[in-house]
């Protein structure tokens, strides 16, 4: 069976699922968009403030479906301050499209994964979200996303 055969199987296996970004943790987003402009890469004109966990986003795309997405701490007692103030700068976490971020983490729980959250929380762009725990990943952060209905 030739490569391109074992790709379009695992393509057809995850169905909907697909990276939707890799999140990177930076100090100043002026800054970090700046590296990745130099690269080629367009951020979108919204930089998005998240309330709830304490952050702003900017968001470039990478390919049809995949994004570069910056976080910027607004506060030193944030989640993103805290990655910041232990590992420094970089991959924060890696977030995953999901089409039913319920179903999908009821059946995380049920094969033993830790999820930060109870029930998704709002996101980016509205999207629910949810996490998959370091400790239950190989030390990698996991988002679950879902788009807005």
């Amino acid at each position: 069976m030739n490569e391109l055969v074992k790709v379009k199987e695992v393509i057809n296996q995850l169905g909907e699922i697909h990276l939707d970004h890799v999140a990177l943790a930076c100090e100043s987003l002026t800054a970090a968009m700046k590296i990745y402009q130099d690269l080629g890469f367009i951020f979108s004109d919204q930089i998005e403030e998240i309330v709830e966990q304490k952050v702003k986003v900017a968001f470039a795309q990478i390919d049809v479906s995949s994004k570069i997405e910056l976080l910027e701490p607004t506060s030193d007692d944030s989640p993103v301050a805290k990655f910041l103030q232990q590992k420094g700068p970089g991959i924060h976490h890696l977030c995953f499209k999901v089409p039913d971020i319920i179903k999908k983490s009821q059946e995380l729980k049920q094969k033993g994964y830790q999820l930060l959250y109870e029930h998704p929380k709002v996101g980016a762009h509205g999207c629910l979200v949810n996490f998959i725990h370091p400790k239950s990943a190989e030390g990698v952060l996991i988002e679950l996303s879902q788009e807005k209905k």
